[in-house]
């Protein structure tokens, strides 16, 4: 059966210097979740524009929980991300919402905030439910078993919006909540059970409807409101262009540094034109410190390295970005061996000069210590 591949739209995995650096880091319970956190992401892609990429942006939930706990997981644990920030947390122990972002630290009694947490209280029973409901439907209820599900919604550059309500079952796909039919699409045969019986109840499928069409993205545009000058920041990327040469194959690798917002576009050209052979697709991750890098690579003939060039679109670029490798030159390799070279033989002369003082010192000691001794 196939790994989970709806979860087209993920959650930030946050890296070890991020929970350290981050105020409110949500400790070992949330560390212990990274593999399952990590068992969802998939990375974004985009189209390449002629220009400046516009913006969009996305609230999303992340639920997650295991029947039993010896994976480490409470019952009910969710996430909430605006763009790719976290910014709240809340767990079925403690049955409250949590800031997890500076600028939502200081609005936790604002009206949208307390309509936040209960509709988190309210997703913990649902996804009890829920869960259970699956489980038998499986006749599983002995095993450990997880859950997980991803709902939120998009606002584009244009005012359009697009929801998402997705399950996840012991790691695989499951179920995907269609808001034009109101309907179910079952990712495997297991699933139907479940799309049949939730399927018979109109009145909640008109619930998630609304919410994915109304609700949400009213919610996410008070978020963005909330964050303004923060969530709203564009960090053009640096690019780089390498070479990586084998016996087997000459491979060109473009890399997009220190970027924000996290959508990114990256494709190769050959002679200024695009290429339509597939190259290995691109992976956008978290540097650690607020920012993103990604990378695209492409297997080209030797000699023609230079015929290839690098397009990096992005929200912070007026124009796309154009890099393409250039080989080192001789005057510089020269410079180095010689400057390498100057370096060790300073190393060793330093080196000498020691010894020979230290052994100068410990003579001069030696008979001073013999002088005295004798003079007594």
């Amino acid at each position: 059966m196939a790994r989970c591949d709806f979860w087209s739209h993920c959650f930030p995995a946050r890296t070890e210097a991020e929970s350290q650096a981050r105020p409110g880091d949500m400790g070992p319970r949330a560390r212990r979740t990274l593999p399952l956190l990590l068992l969802l992401l998939l990375l974004v892609r985009t189209v390449v524009p002629q220009g400046r990429l516009p913006r969009s942006h996305s609230l999303r939930y992340l639920f997650m929980g295991a029947s039993e706990l010896d994976l480490g997981l409470p019952l009910f644990e969710a996430l909430g991300y605006v763009d790719d920030q976290l910014f709240v947390s809340y767990n079925h122990e403690s049955r409250r919402a949590e800031a997890r972002a500076p600028w939502v630290q200081g609005r936790t009694s604002s009206q949208l905030w307390l309509q936040l947490s209960q509709s988190l209280k309210g997703w913990d029973h649902m996804f009890t439910v829920d869960f259970w409901t699956i489980m038998d439907n499986h006749n599983h209820s002995k095993e450990s078993h997880t859950l997980q599900v991803m709902l939120g919604c998009e606002v584009q550059a244009d005012n359009s919006t697009r929801g998402f309500w997705r399950y996840g079952y012991d790691g695989q796909d499951h179920l995907e909540f269609c808001p034009d039919t109101l309907d179910w699409r079952a990712a495997e045969p297991e699933a139907w059970p479940t799309k049949l019986e939730w399927e018979v109840h109109q009145i909640r499928a008109k619930q998630n409807k609304v919410y994915l069409q109304r609700d949400c993205p009213q919610q996410l545009r008070q978020l963005l409101e909330l964050g303004r000058g923060i969530l709203d920041q564009q960090v053009p990327p640096w690019v780089k262009v390498t070479r990586r040469v084998t016996s087997a194959v000459t491979t060109l690798r473009c890399r997009a540094l220190n970027f924000y917002p996290k959508n990114i576009s990256m494709r190769w050209l050959k002679d200024s034109q695009p290429l339509d052979a597939k190259v290995e697709p691109q992976d956008v991750l978290p540097s650690g410190d607020g920012t993103y890098q990604g990378w695209l690579a492409l297997a080209v003939p030797p000699g023609e390295e230079q015929r290839h060039t690098c397009q990096v679109g992005h929200p912070g670029l007026d124009q796309p970005l154009m890099a393409t490798w250039a080989p080192s030159s001789p005057s510089a390799l020269v410079i180095g061996v010689v400057s390498g070279t100057v370096v060790c033989i300073l190393v060793v002369f330093t080196g000498v000069l020691l010894r020979t003082l230290r052994k100068k010192h410990a003579s001069r000691g030696v008979a001073r210590d013999y002088v005295l001794a004798d003079c007594q």
